[in-house]
This record gives C-alpha cells, sequence and structure tokens, in this order.
C-alpha cells in the first residue's frame, strides 16, 4: 500500500507492516490449527476448572457432531444466547465447523426483540442458557424453532435439568453422545471465493438507520479482523504464553473478535466471565494475573476504583472500544500498571475494528487512531459521500478494507444505501488530521450511544407507542458523563388519561432489553414537529441537554439489574436537574444573557438540596430547580430532591454536591473517593465549599 494519500502510515508502531498477508483459512480451521501448535496450552479458565486447546478441540467436534445429529446443515442459522461461558467458545465454533451461521443473540433480549431477530435470521435452532427458557418458550413457536439446546453455567461438570421434559435438548448430553462431525470443506482452487462468500456469523446491528439488521460477516471477514488486531494491536503478544481476561461480552461484535476469536488465534488462555463485577474481576485478576485486558471506559474506570498498582501489575497491553475513553481514566489507568492502552473505533459492519492508536508510538488525545492496515478511510460530504474532504473538514467517515461486511442479510436496498463502490459509509461524522488520525465528533443519525451500546431511539419510541395511554413519544440521548448518552422519553399522553414516569419505565423495562429503558420521561403537551408533521427530535434533543445537567456517581448492582453490554457490572444513578436554565431565563433574561456570554451559567456550580426520606434502590429521582440571585456572575440554585412522579421531597437543607449510597438507600454528599469523577465533568469548581473538600 502507498504512503501517498494514507498519511496515518508513518505513523504505525515499529515492525507493524502496512499490509498484511491473510490466512486462508475459515475461523473452525484457526481453531484446529491452533489445538495443533499448542494442545497442552490453556484455553479457558472459568469458575476454577481450565481447558486446554486440545480440550476445547475435542468438545468443539462432540457438539459439531450433536448438531449435526439434530439436523443442522450447512447455511442454517443457529442462535447462541448465551453469557460468557466456555458453552460460547464451543457453541459457536461447533455451530460454524458443520457449515452452520452463528446469530449471537444478546442475553438481556426481550421476547419481542427474539422473535425479530430469529425470525428475521431465519434461525430454526438456539443455543442457549438454561434459565432464559421460559422466555424461549414464549416465541418457540411462532418462530418456528425446531431445536432449543440449554445450558447451565457450569453444565460441563453438573448438567442442567430446567427444560427436561418440555421439548429441551441439553448441551452436556449432545457432548457426552460425541461422534465425528460433517466437514464443512472449502475447495483449494477457489478457497478464496469461497472465504469471502461464505458467511460465518449473522452480527445485528441497527447501524445508521435505526431497524435492527443482521450484518453478513464472512469467514474471511472475521479471519483478516483478527490478523489485523494481533499485528496491530497485539503484535507483542506471544502465542501460547498470554492470558486475556475475558469479560467483554462474546455476543456482542467488539467481545467475539477482539477478545474470544484473537486469544484463541494467540493460543491464550481466555480468563472468562459472565459479566463484569468489580469483585469477581479483582478476583480473577489476582488469582490468574492476565497479561492483556480489552473493555470499555466503563470497565477502566471502574478498575481505577477499586484496584491497586499491585493488583493490576501483570497487566501488559489493553484495548479500549465502544465509547471515548476520557484522558484522565487512561493515564490512571496506566500509571498504576504500565500498560499501555489502544483507543479505537469500529463498527458491527466492519468486523467490527477499523482505527485503532498504536499501542507504543504516537497516541492522540481523543483521536480513535490510525486505519488498520488494508483498510482505509476518508472524510466525505455528508450531503452526497462522493466528495473526499480535506484534513480538518467535518464530514462521514467512510470505510474500505477485506473486513467490511458482505451486505445485511437479505436487506439489498439498506446494503446499497450503507455500502458504495465498496465504501462503507459508517454515519459517522468525523475528521481526519494531518497525519491521518481521526477523530468521531458526531452521529449523523439519531443512534443513541449508551455505555458502549447503540440504542436506536426507532425502537424505544415502538415500545412507547403501545401503552395504551401514550399518544406521542420520542426518545432521544442525553449526553452522560459516564455512559456516554442515557435516554430520555418524551411523552404526550392521550386526552383524559395520567400516568407516572415510573409506570412509562415499567412497560418499557417490559418490552425492551435493559440497556435501551428510558432513564427519564417528562410529560409534554405537543411535541415540536415540521410543517409537515415529522417530530423534531433534534429539538428536543438539544432542549434536554441545555436544561439538564447530570452527575453521575457509580455502585454496585445485581445481574438482574445489568445494563449496556451485558455486563452490568456498575450502574450508574443520575441525578436530574430539570428546567433551571429555562425557568431563570424566562424570569430573569437579562442577568441570564450575562451568564450565558461568561460561559459561567452552566454547569451548575452549587447545589443547594433539601432531602428529607431515603431513596430505594433504583428510584428515579428528579430535581426541581431554580434560581433566586446573580452575585459576582455566579449563580446560585435551589433544588428539592424528589421521587420521580411523586410530591415527596427527599430532603431537608443543607449545600451539598449528592450521590446515592447502595449500602444505605441515602441520598448523601459524594465522598472523596469519587469526587474526581465529579469534577472530572465540571468546569469549575468555585461552588463546591472548603468544607466539603
Amino acid at each position: 500500500m502507498k504512503m501517498e494519500g494514507r498519511p496515518w502510515l508513518k505513523f504505525y508502531d515499529e515492525g507493524v507492516p502496512h499490509s498484511l498477508v491473510y490466512p486462508e483459512i475459515t475461523l473452525p480451521e484457526m481453531l484446529r490449527e491452533t489445538a495443533r501448535k499448542f494442545p497442552e496450552a490453556t484455553a479457558t479458565i472459568f469458575e476454577g476448572t481450565r481447558m486446554t486447546y486440545a480440550e476445547l478441540q475435542a468438545q468443539v467436534e462432540s457438539f459439531a457432531a450433536g448438531l449435526a445429529g439434530l439436523g443442522v446443515a450447512p447455511g442454517d442459522r443457529v442462535a447462541i444466547m448465551l453469557p460468557n461461558c466456555p458453552q460460547t467458545v464451543i457453541a459457536f465454533y461447533a455451530a460454524l465447523s458443520i457449515g452452520g451461521i452463528a446469530v449471537m443473540t444478546n442475553p438481556m433480549y426481550v421476547e419481542r426483540e427474539l422473535e425479530h431477530q430469529w425470525r428475521d435470521a431465519g434461525t430454526r435452532t438456539v443455543i442457549a442458557l438454561d434459565r432464559l427458557w421460559p422466555r424461549i418458550q414464549q416465541v418457540k413457536d411462532r418462530v418456528g424453532l425446531a431445536n432449543v439446546v440449554l445450558t447451565g453455567l457450569r453444565d460441563l461438570e453438573k448438567p442442567t435439568e430446567i427444560g427436561r421434559g418440555e421439548g429441551a435438548r441439553f448441551f452436556r448430553e449432545l457432548i457426552e453422545k460425541g461422534g465425528i462431525p460433517p466437514q464443512a470443506s472449502v475447495k483449494p482452487d477457489d478457497a478464496l471465493t469461497t472465504l469471502s462468500t461464505s458467511v460465518a456469523c449473522l452480527q445485528y446491528t441497527g447501524g445508521t438507520t435505526g431497524v435492527a439488521k443482521g450484518a453478513a460477516l464472512t469467514h474471511r471477514n472475521l479471519v483478516v479482523n483478527v490478523t489485523q488486531a494481533c499485528e496491530f494491536i497485539f503484535h507483542k503478544a506471544k502465542d501460547g504464553e498470554e492470558r486475556y481476561l475475558a469479560v467483554m461480552p462474546f455476543f456482542h461484535a467488539y467481545g467475539l473478535t477482539a477478545v474470544m476469536n484473537v486469544s484463541i488465534r494467540k493460543a491464550a488462555a481466555m480468563v472468562i466471565l459472565p459479566r463484569f463485577e468489580t469483585g469477581a474481576v479483582m478476583e480473577a485478576i489476582r488469582q490468574h494475573r492476565p497479561t492483556i485486558f480489552a473493555g470499555v471506559p466503563t470497565m477502566y474506570v471502574a478498575l481505577n476504583n477499586a484496584a491497586s498498582a499491585d493488583d493490576l501489575a501483570s497487566i501488559r497491553a489493553c484495548f479500549s472500544g465502544a465509547a471515548p475513553l476520557p484522558l484522565e481514566v487512561m493515564q490512571a489507568f496506566e500509571k498504576r500498571t504500565g500498560a499501555k492502552i489502544a483507543e479505537g473505533f469500529g463498527m458491527t459492519e466492519a468486523s467490527p475494528v477499523t482505527h485503532v492508536n498504536p499501542m507504543y508510538g504516537l497516541r492522540k488525545p481523543g483521536s480513535v487512531g490510525l486505519p488498520l492496515p488494508d483498510t482505509e478511510a476518508r472524510i466525505v460530504d455528508a450531503e452526497s459521500g462522493t466528495r473526499t474532504l480535506a484534513p480538518g473538514e467535518v464530514g462521514e467517515i467512510a470505510i474500505r478494507g477485506p473486513q467490511v461486511m458482505q451486505g445485511y442479510w437479505n436487506l439489498p436496498d439498506e446494503t446499497a444505501k450503507t455500502l458504495r463502490d465498496g465504501w462503507l459509509f459508517t454515519g459517522d461524522l468525523g475528521r481526519m488530521d494531518e497525519d491521518g488520525y481521526f477523530y468521531i465528533l458526531d452521529r449523523k443519525k439519531d443512534m443513541i450511544l449508551s455505555g458502549g451500546y447503540n440504542v436506536y431511539p426507532r425502537e424505544i419510541d415502538e415500545a412507547l407507542f403501545a401503552h395504551p395511554k401514550v399518544r406521542e413519544a420520542v426518545a432521544v440521548g442525553i449526553p452522560d458523563a459516564y455512559r456516554g448518552e442515557t435516554i430520555k422519553a418524551f411523552v404526550v399522553l392521550k386526552d383524559g388519561e395520567t400516568a407516572t414516569p415510573e409506570e412509562i419505565i415499567a412497560h418499557c423495562r417490559a418490552n425492551l432489553a435493559a440497556y435501551k429503558v428510558p432513564a427519564a420521561v417528562e410529560f409534554r403537551a405537543a411535541l415540536p414537529k415540521t410543517m409537515v408533521g415529522k417530530t423534531l427530535r433534534r429539538v428536543l434533543r438539544d432542549d434536554a441537554a441545555g436544561a439538564t445537567n447530570t452527575i453521575t456517581v457509580t455502585f454496585p448492582v445485581r445481574y438482574s439489574e445489568c445494563d449496556p453490554l451485558g455486563i452490568a457490572h456498575h450502574s450508574s444513578y443520575v441525578i436530574w436537574f430539570e428546567e433551571a436554565r429555562h425557568e431563570y431565563r424566562r424570569r430573569h433574561q437579562s442577568d441570564y444573557d450575562q451568564l450565558a456570554e461568561e460561559g459561567v451559567f452552566m454547569p451548575l456550580a452549587e447545589l443547594r438540596v433539601r432531602y428529607r426520606a431515603p431513596a430505594r434502590f433504583g428510584d428515579l429521582v428528579t430535581i426541581r430547580s431554580w434560581m433566586t440571585e446573580v452575585k459576582s456572575r455566579r449563580a446560585i440554585f435551589h433544588h428539592e430532591v424528589r421521587r420521580a412522579g411523586t410530591e415527596e421531597i427527599l430532603a431537608e437543607g443543607e449545600t451539598a454536591h449528592i450521590c446515592f449510597d447502595v449500602k444505605t438507600g441515602e441520598l448523601k454528599k459524594i465522598p472523596p473517593r469519587v469526587r474526581g469523577l465529579l469534577e472530572r465533568y465540571l468546569k469549575s469548581t468555585n461552588g463546591i465549599k472548603e468544607k466539603d473538600r
């Protein structure tokens, strides 16, 4: 690849090639090759049990034979609905080894979402966690499932009994039955063509248009992206010697490629955790001393708060994606560990990794880095996508490379919109600097990025509209310091109807995965619209962002209350400051204009909070705000803390920054250990009194 037009090449780490040679193999062949070279190397560590690569390969072959015995044939779609566990790895590689197509399904999905995905994919076989059996039963006949195979987290030791006598099959029994699986062969003379068109996985994404679509990723797409990641990010990692902390969900494109498949390519030991819970993660780190970690920013924040330098000393290389990584979080983690974090960018349609900052070279804060080897990227005008823009100009990011998907499953029109002349139009607005580093600035569409997950407002809108009291509804993303964005719903009720935010949120929780459920609901008499009647989502988003400040504090939650990526580990408790700006503007326009001009109006510097009764875990708390005076260009705000949808005042007067204490169930002053998390997002700390520091 020539340097001309690709300024990023000169910033690659020393020893990283500009172009790579990719093995012409399938993913199952990649596993077989690793098992042949490193048969005694540890493949998985899960809840105290280890499995070697030879044992993993044997389990894959036995389970593949079991699937074939159920009638699974080449081209059949096999849904895998599991958290991280050895069975996920076995099921994925077994399905692919007999020519099946894996449909990675989020275990958090509710019935409506399962029905859409499995019907769209034409799924006939599902491999799922046993506790999800009741949910599957609700959709099994409507979707036309032929086989449901259940497994418990510890099924390889003690088989589950859930579903027995009710038509379910069992993971362990299929493995124990054994046999020789049929092999999906590739002819040597047309290997590259076959690999390029043979779909390995349907990874569902809303893409840039909002409707969940299956990105058809071929064996070559995935093998290429694994190779790119190994050579660019983990090029100093030693085959057969690394230990990978595998907590990013394998059902997510990031976890599938950058964790599971990369580990197998490097013959690394996967220290598998079904979800991110800080205590469990710290115990796994202390016990197994992982050397490589791929995570999302919230994980790095949690580890910074919980771990000592000695705890993290074994980690040498890290990758962060799915959301912007704050510079101070990166610096704190690297100072503790001595490891380097390579921050990157990708999308499901690209297998998913496309850009990464050099691990050891020049890393630019705020940048998602450089295009991977053999990956081209450019900024084009957002209107037509036909004009390449100069460095520094803002436009849509377009990507071309061998890791880009074949297309959307059975959606030729959607594919044609996203793939044009070999270029993947991402729908993300960004810029490239003179050195070829890329920056993500905004999204072309209305997609919400919350905690590393793409959340598509249209799905939430539809769930809201299904409520019998709702006439109109729109969901938007509101900037959030911890998650990136949280979700707020604007609702217009039918004439004569009344409802509470809790009622609307409960309805959404029953019809949406947890990470899609709005954190706040605002009732309005009408929604802003264009002349042709289209709701102006942008106006509502800007309105909410301008009128709302957010303070977010983290605390542990149970898995049943998990949030984006299904890892839910830590959640955030959001306290909303509603209408402060607009209420003051209506009363004191001149003072408001002065404050706005000086840039000191937002965020709030001083909170006068009154609270009287403890909040319950999970309560949505609103704060009604108003301002009484301006002195020396400082606004003094007053707030009443209430449970959402009630008139119960939760406070009794003092000036303080507050958070929710999960242990006591009380609202209280933010303790010193998390003050930095708050102050990072405040432009000024003048309003924080010395006694609170």
